[in-house]
């Protein structure tokens, strides 16, 4: 059976995922720090519909967490075929009060963690001849005022991800997801949600589901596609 390990994978995006993988027949590592109890049901749901799965909680604005994070996996798995850069957070800030504090955890989690986490766990990834996808953001092809140190964070990752795709070719393939709109933040009014939705060519929002779809393409389809930036987005990087 084929491990593949989803960080952030209790909630939205990360669960879909992880859900979808245990139903393609991967052993999945899900893994959550503030939504571990969330992790921890999904777990025991995908057992009850017949698919293997473990969690595991770790702080990824924290160094020695995310080292133990790796070694945990090292020392129980001989191969991991699937690593998905999912965990992250998004911040709405003026530039002006973006502090030192906030933004280091923010590089810390959307990009720090995964550019070690693939180091500490490549000899695994090596002996799987597996894959790593990150999820970025479409947006960065369209920034927006208030988010200045997200999109420093989702850029490095989006540069991470080219880098490794060549020094790691041929062994492991390291692509990106870049999801448009697919759940709206709890303070967004109504008439903000219509306005976004508007300017969407597909006219709607995505689901959890079609970056679910997309991810499993990428794990197990498309063989010869590296260094890649999928934008699953309805278009809306493009209007």
């Amino acid at each position: 059976m084929k491990v593949a390990m989803v960080t952030g994978a209790g909630i939205r995006v990360g669960k879909a995922i992880a859900r979808k993988l245990a139903a393609a027949n991967f052993h999945v590592i899900c893994h959550a720090n503030s939504s571990f109890g969330e992790a921890s049901n999904l777990v025991q749901e995908l057992k009850s519909c017949g698919g293997s799965a473990e969690a595991i909680q770790a702080d990824l604005s924290d160094m020695n967490s995310v080292k133990s994070l790796g070694e945990h996996v090292k020392k129980k798995y001989a191969r991991l075929s699937l690593l998905v850069n999912n965990a992250g957070i998004y911040e709405r800030s003026s530039f002006e009060e973006v502090t030192m504090a906030s933004y280091e955890k923010m590089q810390a989690i959307n990009v720090q963690a995964p550019f070690f986490l693939t180091q500490l766990l490549l000899p695994l990834l090596r002996e799987a001849k597996g894959t790593v996808v990150n999820i970025t953001d479409s947006s960065l092809n369209r920034l927006y005022s208030h988010y200045s140190h997200y999109f420093v964070s989702k850029s490095g990752l989006e540069i991470l991800t080219k880098a490794l795709a060549v020094e790691l070719a041929p062994d492991v393939r390291v692509n990106g997801i870049g999801p448009g709109t697919v759940a709206f933040p709890p303070d967004f009014t109504n008439s903000l949600k219509e306005s976004i939705e508007a300017k969407i060519p597909m006219n709607r929002v995505g689901c959890e589901d079609d970056i679910a779809n997309a991810l499993l393409y990428l794990a197990n389809d498309a063989t010869f596609v590296t260094g890649q930036i999928l934008c699953v987005d309805g278009g809306s990087s493009l209007a």
